[in-house]
């Protein structure tokens, strides 16, 4: 009777992978034979040549290739809800690294070297400006290309409506709307995305599952990024957060700085947008006030006099004529009663 042994292995016991190693011993796939038991013949070597079993070796050897590392941090002078964003993107991308604020005084080359410090090639910097507006740069550093962005409408993980719940440390899938193909621009960004969002394969502190999306979707000239969870059910999609909105400014060939490969026209600077509102609120007011103006200057004006209604005079009855008589004399005077004066004790009673 036949049985399969293994090869170069005495105690039949099998080995531990680790990940992005490989099997001990022979790097070549392993090989079975089958030889006779005790009892039979020996079979010959031609034989035994025929009835090798060829077991292949594993498709992939499990080594972290492509060693993408992301930084993560912002300026001085963010608010909170800008922090809690930081924190939710450093939890969905394990091969992301943080840091401490930088000063705003400093320049946005030095960015490039704490990348260098920090031994990561991708950055995700988020600038603050007057403690209301935020920008985030994605830069390929050192060499670029990099863009800015003004983020908006920020949603949080911490939020009630955010249901969802994924693995922490899996590999997501990213989904691009069909319009990033069609300008050139948006392509360029589409790469930039896929290199900066996406986990590593065999990243050490990365999951082998996929259990979430993220998607890019255009609309009203701005990128609407969404993550959402896939369930296992019935494979819908609930929303797990964060979510938020990306309004291009520009696109420089360098990092952080260099030729201008692209500029939005349609972007609008939060300052000049306030400007508009703040022009229009007071546009409103002196509109009211013209109004009130013309409302006082329409009671003052004489009314002007209508003219006489010819219907009035027919209910009218003509008086009798009388004689007009002047008077010559004067008129007797009337004569005025005098008071008496009150006596002394009356006085003093009144008092």
């Amino acid at each position: 009777m036949l049985r399969e042994i293994c090869v170069g292995e005495t105690n039949m016991s099998a080995f531990k992978r680790k990940r992005g190693g490989q099997a001990p011993g022979n790097k070549k796939a392993k090989k079975a034979k089958f030889v006779a038991d005790r009892g039979e013949a020996p079979v010959e070597a031609e034989q035994q040549n025929t009835n090798e079993i060829t077991i292949p070796a594993p498709v992939s050897s499990g080594k972290w290739k492509n060693k993408e590392r992301v930084l993560i941090f912002s300026s001085r002078g963010i608010n909170y809800r800008t922090r809690h964003l930081m924190q939710d993107l450093r939890t969905l991308m394990p091969h992301s690294k943080a840091d401490t604020k930088m000063d705003r005084k400093d320049k946005l080359f030095i960015v490039n070297e704490v990348c260098e410090i920090k031994n990561c090639n991708k950055c995700l910097f988020f600038e603050a400006k007057k403690k209301q507006d935020l920008y985030m740069w994605i830069a390929n550093s050192p060499h670029g290309p990099s863009a800015k962005f003004l983020v908006q409408n920020i949603h949080t993980l911490a939020e009630l409506k955010m249901t969802g719940n994924c693995l922490k440390g899996s590999r997501p899938l990213l989904s691009f709307d069909p319009k990033f193909d069609q300008e050139p621009h948006f392509a360029l960004l589409k790469e930039l995305f896929t290199q900066t969002f996406s986990t590593p394969r065999y990243h050490p502190k990365s999951q082998p599952f996929v259990d979430h999306v993220f998607t890019f979707t255009i609309a009203d000239n701005r990128i609407w990024f969404r993550n959402y969870q896939i369930m296992e059910e019935d494979a819908a999609l609930v929303e797990v957060g964060p979510r938020f909105v990306l309004n291009l400014i520009k696109i420089f060939q360098g990092s952080f700085g260099g030729p201008t490969l692209f500029e939005n026209s349609d972007f609008q600077s939060p300052n000049m947008h306030r400007r508009e509102i703040r022009l229009a609120a007071a546009a409103r007011v002196r509109e009211k006030q013209m109004v009130k103006e013309l409302q006082k200057m329409k009671r003052t004006e004489a009314k002007e006099e209508v003219a006489k209604d010819v219907t009035d005079d027919v209910f009218l009855t003509p008086a009798d004529e009388m004689p007009v008589q002047i008077q010559i004399e004067a008129p007797e005077p009337k004569e005025v009663k005098k008071k008496h004066k009150p006596f002394k004790r009356q006085r003093l009673a009144r008092r």
